[in-house]
């Protein structure tokens, strides 16, 4: 079977937030040990570290930056949103953290439109506003806690990042991009690292290098999904991510999501389900009674 360009991008990304979500987890366990900054400075500094081998094996033409404009934007929209990251996930449990992280396919919609001049049908503007009433059944406003706002904050900083990608040179390998994101983040981070460095634990560093692979790998399935198609058509698979911190959650801090926040995370994926075409296949029956 021949997947389409679609199915490829969906699953692609459907890894990358299993990836994320392991991520997350490393960063929660840090349990706001290590500074924002310091978190930022050392997880790209280790992503450069580990992209460089294969970076360096590339030809001169791939290694090239390409677009700076757009990967300098694109590298400090990493850090800005990986220092929010840190604090949302130090103050709220993983499941609420990650719905609101995953506001970030509902903000990618009309970015896409403003940015890439996509222009999204009815049905996948109607699926983004169920799935935005889910992450409000999750989130509970009267359970608000200002930590959201950093949440709101990534997820923001999220979705212009991966909508960006469609500016990036297509040629361009996924190595290289990752490179030159790590490399443009570190001028600022290291200034601001400097500030608030303080000594680590062993634990602390392994927990850190975690979060940056499983960060990497985020950002590479992002880098090639989108690719693959339209952002709007394969956003909502970013929701895939909710069912993953969901069991993470269990797991690891017996976070165990109650009837309202199950709801929520339904009403969240339910719109991105691969549905038959019914009216297709009633007239393909059709075709074959007669």
């Amino acid at each position: 079977m021949r997947w389409s360009a679609v199915s490829v991008g969906i699953a692609i990304l459907i890894c990358g937030n299993l990836s994320s979500s392991l991520s997350d987890v490393a960063v929660k366990l840090l349990d706001g040990s290590v500074s924002a900054f310091q978190y930022m400075f050392i997880r790209q500094l280790l992503s450069v570290i580990l992209i460089a081998p294969l970076w360096l094996r590339l030809t001169p033409a791939q290694r090239d930056i390409g677009h700076w404009k757009i990967n300098a934007i694109r590298a400090h929209l990493v850090l800005a949103g990986s220092g929010m990251l840190l604090i949302a996930l130090t103050y709220l449990p993983l499941a609420t953290a990650n719905a609101l992280f995953y506001a970030a396919p509902l903000l990618m919609l009309p970015l896409s439109m403003v940015v890439l001049g996509e222009r999204p049908n009815k049905e996948k503007v109607l699926a983004t506003a169920v799935g935005f009433i889910g992450i409000i059944i999750v989130l509970r406003p009267d359970q608000f806690h200002w930590a959201a706002l950093a949440a709101l904050g990534t997820a923001s900083t999220l979705a212009l990042y991966n909508v960006l990608v469609r500016k990036l040179p297509p040629q361009q390998p996924i190595i290289s991009t990752l490179f030159w994101t790590g490399i443009l983040s570190l001028p600022i981070s290291s200034l601001l690292a400097y500030q608030y460095w303080q000594p680590l634990q062993p634990k602390q560093w392994l927990l850190i290098a975690a979060s940056a692979v499983f960060t990497l790998g985020y950002q590479g399935c992002c880098v090639a999904a989108y690719r693959q198609s339209e952002t709007y058509k394969i956003g909502l698979a970013e929701y895939s991510g909710l069912i993953f911190v969901a069991i993470l959650g269990y797991l690891w801090f017996d976070e165990i999501p109650d009837l309202l926040t199950g709801l929520g995370i339904l009403l969240i994926i339910i719109p991105m389900a691969p549905w038959p075409k019914i009216r297709h296949s009633k007239n393909a029956l059709t075709h074959n009674a007669d």
